[in-house]
């Protein structure tokens, strides 16, 4: 919020002698009104710009684009923050719902997902469906790696550098309900810069943290941060966890069949 109206409001409140936790509620619900009208007007090439800050208060519309930029796509990462090869993960919330996963990575953390075997942990919200997408059987749900297999070689169940670890496969800190579409299509674009990044040698500073509404079992999207430690890598995306033809129940994780439902995919 700009400073200057967060002072007006401040010195009307005071002058009418509001007491500090009526000042605080009314900032609050202003700075949320500005940055909603701000997120409606920075849309440009079919995606739209948002701060970080109300990311899990957003609702998808049929025919959105796929992801979102957040604070003009400026990670709020620090570079100098990679001191060591590791993968901090963050712990489950009291609903057992994944939270966030921080990798420090480098070229040896890449691995081929030829290696990955089969996950079982069924994380909050999970409930399968096939559906039939252009003549073709698609399971609408996967269990999404907040970090993606092929970037956590060598590192252990705890995100401990390890010789000889294959990458992180099952491990309930690093997976959650995504749909087939978020996983397999959006998150991919971004996955692949980080890929590109470490193949050329870069320490990269990689976060991904779930997005869910209130006490929901199904993340309404991903928030993704990648910073290289030279800077040529600076991403920071919102991605809808959505499914064309699919609409979501987020409170549950269950689904059913919408063809009107449909999400507009973008390149960056």
């Amino acid at each position: 919020m700009t400073g200057w109206v967060s002072t007006l409001i401040l010195l009307a409140a005071a002058l009418l002698g509001i007491n500090r936790q009526s000042i605080t509620k009314i900032v609050d619900q202003a700075t949320e009104q500005i940055e909603v009208a701000q997120s409606a007007k920075n849309k440009h090439k079919g995606i739209q710009n948002v701060a970080d800050t109300h990311l899990s208060q957003l609702t998808f519309k049929s025919g959105d684009a796929a992801y979102m930029t957040v604070n003009d796509n400026k990670s709020k990462l620090q570079a100098s923050d990679w001191r060591t090869n590791k993968i901090v993960y963050g712990d489950l919330d009291r609903l057992n719902r994944t939270t966030m996963a921080t990798g420090y990575l480098e070229q040896r953390n890449l691995v081929k997902s030829s290696t990955r075997s089969s996950q079982a942990w069924r994380p909050t919200g999970w409930h399968q469906k096939a559906i039939s997408q252009d003549g073709h059987r698609v399971e609408i749900l996967n269990r999404g790696h907040l970090l993606a297999y092929s970037i956590t070689g060598k590192f252990d169940q705890d995100g401990r550098y390890r010789p000889g670890a294959l990458g992180s496969i099952d491990n309930p800190q690093n997976l959650a309900t995504q749909t087939e579409f978020s996983n397999q299509r959006t998150m991919q674009i971004f996955e692949e810069k980080v890929r590109q990044a470490l193949g050329q040698n870069k320490r990269v500073i990689y976060q991904v943290s779930t997005v869910f509404k209130k006490e929901d079992l199904m993340p309404v999207g991903y928030h993704l941060q990648a910073l290289s430690t030279d800077g040529d890598l600076n991403f920071n995306v919102f991605v809808w966890n959505v499914e064309p033809g699919v609409q979501f129940d987020y409170a549950t994780g269950r689904s059913r069949i919408d063809r009107s439902m449909r999400v507009a995919e973008s390149n960056p």
